[in-house]
């Protein structure tokens, strides 16, 4: 059989349609299990969860075919994927004023009762184990490979791999059992026979299609390869909601899009109409937040970072003219002062002044630590001596450079694989509080999705917040 990566390398290098469409069956059954069970059952979502998996595996498609096995980079973009589509379906809900919705019902038949505990943790405990633990549980009991293969896979002989999915069991155990699931030794077969859920026939050959068809669209509107993905799988989504058909209806849309793909005579009017849908459903779901946590390829920062940016340093320029221009009135004649009340006072525009710069700072160092994550696998800095030189030759940091590093510290630096809660969870603070003009006390944070904000409390003490928003150390 082909390897995968060779599968892989025949894409990238001759966009082999038919060796991408191997590779998309061979997984397919792995990456919609993975993607269920996060998004609790509902298969539509799960669908377009799995498109967006085999769609980054088509652009990183170069990248990735240096790769022996495909399995891991699978599972763990899946567990984004479903994260991201969960989030943005949170949020849909919010703003229709949904507070209350039955659950979905599971299509799977029932299953054991044991299973029934593990399977709404699983993923999250299997992202807790290290690389190497995770990829012999996936290999061995997820794909049910023979010991001999796995050890092949993992360029270990058939006793060592043996020993290595013994020792990861037990380490899955343990934390299983801190979330109060008791598993036995059935642990293993409970894996074998549920883990892994059979995807509903035909979809491996849609996915395959529209992930191909989703790179090509992008390279001839023009798009960027960040945003390729998630404006085909937008497109695709509304597609669904409009007609309300099945797969096989969704595959013969797919083809006629292929079809006007290729029709050279009919591509103004294409763009024409994927910039329409583009804006309706970014009416309909918003914008997303920043892309601060795909673990194995992070993406750059995107314009609406760098504009806020911008936005941040002209105001600080705005408040550092007003700041002088009262310092001034106050040296000109008892006839002006008049106007000079009528303005903020100096103590006033320097709060201002000095929040705005806070700020700042805090964008720019969120900005450096993507760059850096995006070169480092997903893994977070450990010091700012490592982000600061991804920013020196940046257009925003010539232009307003930060204040210091040394007035921020970081909170976590571990894998973003570990961030759960991307918008609630802090990795940078300020390192010291400072009083308002309010009375109360006020401190900088910057959060995993990219944002940051000036948090304030009444007294000096900001423990309880920082431990509500503390994301758990990094799993040994």
């Amino acid at each position: 059989m082909t390897p995968d990566n060779e599968l892989l390398r025949r894409y990238a290098e001759t966009k082999s349609e038919e060796a991408f469409a191997e590779l998309v069956r061979r997984h397919i059954d792995l990456v919609y299990s993975a993607v269920l069970r996060p998004l609790n059952g509902d298969t539509h979502l799960a669908q377009d969860a799995a498109q967006s998996v085999f769609t980054d595996l088509a652009r990183k498609a170069a990248a990735l075919s240096r790769r022996v096995t495909l399995t891991g980079w699978l599972y763990t973009s899946a567990h984004f994927a479903a994260a991201e589509i969960a989030r943005t379906e949170t949020r849909r809900r919010r703003r229709e004023e949904k507070f209350m919705r039955e659950p979905v019902s599971n299509p799977i038949a029932a299953a054991e009762p044991d299973w029934e505990k593990l399977r709404p943790v699983l993923d999250d405990v299997m992202h807790q184990l290290k690389e190497a633990d995770r990829e012999a549980i996936l290999l061995r009991y997820f794909e049910n490979r023979p010991l001999a293969e796995v050890g092949e896979k993992l360029s270990l002989g058939e006793n060592a791999a043996r020993m290595r999915v013994e020792r990861a069991v037990v380490k899955m155990r343990a934390l299983l059992a801190k979330r109060g699931v008791a598993t036995t030794e059935a642990l293993a077969a409970a894996l074998s026979a549920n883990a892994v859920q059979v995807a509903p026939a035909g979809m491996a050959a849609l996915l395959a299609t529209n992930s191909v068809a989703a790179i090509a669209t992008a390279a001839a509107v023009g798009t960027g390869a960040g945003t390729g993905t998630l404006t085909f799988l937008k497109i695709m989504t509304a597609t669904q909601l409009k007609l309300g058909a099945g797969l096989l209806v969704a595959a013969g849309m797919a083809t006629v899009m292929i079809v006007q793909q290729q029709t050279k005579n009919q591509l103004d009017a294409q763009n024409a109409m994927l910039q329409q849908q583009i804006a309706q459903l970014k009416t309909d779901y918003g914008t997303l937040s920043n892309r601060f946590l795909t673990a194995s390829a992070l993406e750059s920062p995107s314009q609406a970072q760098t504009g806020e940016l911008r936005r941040l340093r002209r105001e600080i320029g705005k408040l550092r003219e007003q700041n002088q221009r009262l310092q001034n009135s106050q040296a000109k004649p008892a006839q002006d002062k008049s106007n000079a009340d009528e303005a903020e006072s100096p103590e006033e525009q320097q709060m201002r002044l000095t929040i705005g710069k806070k700020m700042y700072d805090a964008k720019l160092l969120a900005l450096g630590e993507i760059m850096f994550a995006n070169e480092h696998q997903g893994q977070l800095s450990t010091n700012f001596d490592q982000i600061v030189p991804y920013l020196t030759n940046s257009d925003q940091y010539k232009a307003e450079p930060l204040s210091g590093s040394n007035t921020f510290e970081l909170v976590y630096s571990g894998s973003m694989a570990g961030i759960t809660n991307p918008a609630t969870e802090i990795l940078m603070r300020e390192a010291q509080s400072w009083p308002t003009l309010q009375g109360r006390w006020g401190k900088t944070y910057v959060f995993a999705d990219g944002h940051s904000e000036a948090h304030t409390e009444p007294t000096d003490n900001f423990d309880a917040f920082e431990q509500e928003h503390t994301p758990p150390p990094p799993s040994q």
